[in-house]
């Protein structure tokens, strides 16, 4: 054997072997990887119901002159605010099939709320989901603006083509072992 090919020695560890140790390490806080590091759904079986809230928000940025058309309702492709409204509701109740590992939910709430604001200028889109389940509803909320904002984006990309989608975030979340989280400012 050539010192190119020389067999690994008994001392060394597998690359296999120490990428499983690795990832074993550092699954034990990801719920979605198995302790070999396979992704899985996680079994909310023996979790509580219990009421979850999720509030998410994200924003369009755009020309000064877009925002108006679109205030205006003068979109060639019709009222912008509300087809991206619908389109965040009907993404919330779809998510578990968008996302690979998310649960199929009974929502019992979406709101999303489009607002223009001429101070950025652009559009600030939040969106609030509500479930009595065994999960959360991060993800919904989540989904419900990206796909909102994408909407904004496609019914006016042709006045503007360099809007830009940013700040999708999540604001608050209640309920569950995890309890209160608040983002910062």
């Amino acid at each position: 054997m050539s010192r190119r090919q020389r067999a690994p020695s008994s001392r060394a560890v597998p690359l296999s072997r120490a990428l499983d140790n690795a990832v074993t390490r550092s699954t034990k806080k990801l719920s979605h990887l198995t302790s070999r590091g396979d992704a899985h759904m996680v079994d909310v079986s023996a979790k509580p119901v219990t009421e979850r809230v999720a509030v998410a928000e994200g924003r369009v940025l755009m020309q000064p002159k877009t925002l108006e058309l679109v205030r205006k309702g003068n979109a060639k492709k019709g009222d912008v605010l509300g087809a991206a409204r619908l389109a965040g509701i009907m993404a919330a109740k779809r998510t578990h099939e968008l996302i690979p590992l998310c649960h199929p939910l009974q929502l019992s709430q979406v709101e999303v709320d489009v607002t223009p604001d001429t101070n950025l200028p652009g559009i600030m889109v939040t969106a609030r989901v509500k479930v009595s389940g065994q999960t959360g509803v991060e993800m919904e909320a989540l989904t419900a603006v990206s796909v909102a904002c994408l909407t904004i984006y496609d019914m006016v990309k042709a006045v503007e083509r360099g809007m830009r989608i940013e700040g999708i975030r999540l604001v608050e979340k209640r309920g569950g072992k995890s309890g209160h989280f608040r983002a910062e400012a």
